[in-house]
């Protein structure tokens, strides 16, 4: 999994910045750079996207369900199996909605 230190160190340099480049674009400290690159603090997703359209770059998240062994999702597969292709495309449109919501929050 990526982590934001090294999310923003290869945005940073692909956009051929030094810190104290990109942080004069972002109108924050280097010292701020730093300490993300460092992984001595994590910022919140709007820094991030502001130093990341700093450099130049846009930041896209999508959820991913993990397949696990043993899952309760599992369970789940026959009943699902049983459902018209109605039945399933309105289980889509209440996840794709509930999606979209939780974005927004």
């Amino acid at each position: 999994m990526t982590t934001a230190a090294s999310l923003l160190r290869q945005a940073r340099t692909r956009a051929g910045l030094s810190q104290r480049g990109l942080a004069r674009r972002a109108r924050t400290a280097q010292s701020v750079i730093a300490r993300i690159e460092q992984g001595q603090t994590s910022p919140t997703w709007e820094t991030l996207e502001r130093l990341l359209e700093a450099a130049n770059l846009d930041i896209h998240a999508q959820l991913e369900p993990r397949v696990v062994v043993g899952s309760h999702m599992l369970g789940e597969v026959a009943g699902i199996m049983r459902m018209t292709p109605e039945q399933r495309l309105q289980e889509i449109k209440n996840v794709s909605e509930f999606l979209h919501r939780a974005r927004r929050v």
